[in-house]
């Protein structure tokens, strides 16, 4: 295994995935990430908010190619070969095997799975003695690769009300990380889910680097530990931004000194700026027009976060080295 994570290091360059998260929505994070992207100049974007996505609306993507997302499956009665025995409503937990009072020509009642109520759990389907339920993928979303301004972008749309989220997340990664390795770009700069759940540990699995974004409040320093107790367990460097710092000055200070205790590098602060909303009613990231103000404070950000990225790509590929070096001695 390191044998040939070795070998690839040697022969590939090696693609960076940094993720943007926060503990919940509206911090700011996909701003930042496409701010990120314009500065970067040579970066995959991979929006992996697959539940409310919207970096779309800053970057203007041309869709290349468009696929549909089957994360899970649903069970489908076939009437005609349904004998009404009624096994799988009782079998079914989740109250998805409804009885309808139309006849199927085999007997006086019927019954149908639905759709909504259904978690795939297949139960039905392998306890039917006339093999009457079909149990198939069901498509819960969509998936784009996309051409934009700042780059390839990898983004997805799930469908309203459908599950499987933390799949699909996973989908547009790998998605990314494939297309940066065909285009020869080192990195992937991931617009990730808020919160802690599914779709966030799928968002920053296996990332380089978490940057955090939270604001002034009581409540984004609680949402903030949440996210970087997460990071913590899954061994991964995080940074903290303090997205409108001047709102509650306070509270800022009270927040780095947390993140300093808990062993956290501080990213810097981005103070409020009517302009950088202004910019997005144009459908353009903050830095792209913007010279001052909030947009000095996200250029030393993307500084500080690709500064910090780039020494842990040094640290590994040194490791690497000795690892490497040593084998060569050993034989």
């Amino acid at each position: 295994m390191n044998e040939l994570l070795t070998i690839r290091t040697e022969k590939t360059p090696r693609v960076q995935q940094i993720a943007v998260v926060s503990g919940k929505g509206g911090t700011g994070k996909t701003s930042l990430v496409a701010c990120f992207a314009a500065l970067s100049h040579s970066s995959v974007l991979a929006d992996c908010d697959v539940d409310a996505a919207d970096l779309h609306l800053l970057t203007e993507p041309g869709v290349m190619r468009r696929e549909p997302f089957a994360g899970g499956k649903r069970a489908r009665i076939k009437a005609d070969q349904c004998t009404a025995c009624g096994r799988c409503a009782e079998l079914c937990r989740f109250d998805a095997v409804r009885f309808d009072d139309a006849g199927d020509g085999f007997s006086n009642k019927t019954f149908r799975v639905d759709p909504i109520a259904c978690e795939g759990c297949g139960v039905c389907a392998w306890y039917c003695s006339e093999g009457a339920i079909e149990f198939l993928p069901a498509v819960n979303g969509e998936w784009f690769i996309s051409e934009t301004r700042f780059g390839p972008m990898v983004h997805a749309k799930l469908g309203i009300a459908e599950e499987n989220s933390g799949k699909l997340v996973s989908l547009v990664r790998a998605e990314a990380r494939q297309l940066a390795e065909d285009r020869a770009l080192n990195l992937v700069l991931i617009d990730g889910s808020p919160g802690i759940g599914c779709p966030v540990i799928a968002s920053i699995t296996g990332a380089d680097l978490i940057l955090v974004v939270t604001e002034p409040t009581l409540s984004g320093l609680h949402d903030l530990e949440r996210v970087t107790d997460l990071a913590l367990h899954f061994g991964i460097p995080a940074m903290v931004c303090i997205n409108k710092w001047d709102l509650n000055p306070r509270m800022a200070d009270d927040i780095e000194a947390r993140a300093l205790d808990r062993g956290l590098e501080l990213a810097g602060r981005v103070r409020y700026d009517r302009a950088v909303t202004e910019a997005q009613v144009r459908r353009k990231a903050a830095v792209e027009n913007l010279r001052a103000g909030s947009a000095v404070d996200i250029r030393n950000v993307w500084m500080k976060v690709r500064t910090r990225a780039t020494k842990d790509v040094e640290r590994l590929e040194a490791q690497m080295s000795n690892i490497t070096a040593a084998r060569r001695e050993g034989k």
